[in-house]
């Protein structure tokens, strides 16, 4: 697979903004042809402090995130190598001592509320879409996650929610959306938007097998 063959797309937006419900879309709809690295994955594992240490950090941060392995694992997969991705343990706030291996695909799916602040991992990419949300619905949204899937409380939710995510949200997420090709108001409820997104990546997939 030749670089040029590989098709990026960032998704970037808002905690809880659908993100993730636009990538099912898109995976069930083109299934083996894409491959999704999410930034999420790439938080620094902080593994010397303790739990309660590491549940007061600022996750909503740039600095959060060891960005530059990323980068790297998406320049491995656009030359057609498989990476060995990290796995992010959210009860636990650190890293996992597993990985998981993905494989090369005609499309990298890169997700993430940071993604699109960074300008070195904006060049990687082919297509830049942020997904925009209503702030009460994400946090509602994220409530939600938060609660059924990782373990937590409503009170250290909105704790976090007030001391890191919707500063950090006001100061760099909203901030990026001005390097988007592409804004998807109200997140996966957006379905012309979502289908507009399906033919582009089916236009990119057509030519390629035409070459």
């Amino acid at each position: 697979m030749k670089k040029e063959d590989v098709y990026v797309v960032g998704i970037a937006g808002g905690s809880a903004s659908g993100k993730t419900t636009i990538i099912e879309k898109l995976k069930k709809q083109f299934k083996d042809e894409i491959v999704m690295i999410s930034h999420d994955f790439y938080y620094w594992p902080n593994d010397d402090k303790t739990l309660e240490e590491r549940a007061k950090l600022n996750y909503d941060h740039p600095k959060s995130f060891e960005t530059s392995k990323l980068i790297e694992d998406i320049k491995i997969l656009k030359s057609g190598k498989a990476v060995d991705l990290p796995i992010y343990d959210y009860t636990m706030h650190t890293r996992s001592k597993e990985t998981m291996r993905v494989y090369p695909k005609p499309v990298i799916i890169v997700e993430g509320i940071l993604i699109l602040e960074d300008a070195r991992l904006r060049e990687l990419m082919d297509l830049k879409v942020y997904v925009d949300t209503d702030a009460d619905e994400r946090l509602i949204r994220r409530i939600l996650r938060d609660t059924k899937e990782r373990g937590r409380s409503l009170e250290s939710i909105l704790t976090q929610y007030q001391n890191t995510v919707k500063p950090m949200h006001e100061e760099f997420i909203e901030p990026s959306k001005k390097h988007a090709d592409i804004i998807i108001p109200r997140g996966g409820e957006n379905t012309p938007a979502i289908e507009m997104l399906v033919q582009h990546l089916k236009t990119f997939l057509d030519k390629n097998e035409k070459k």
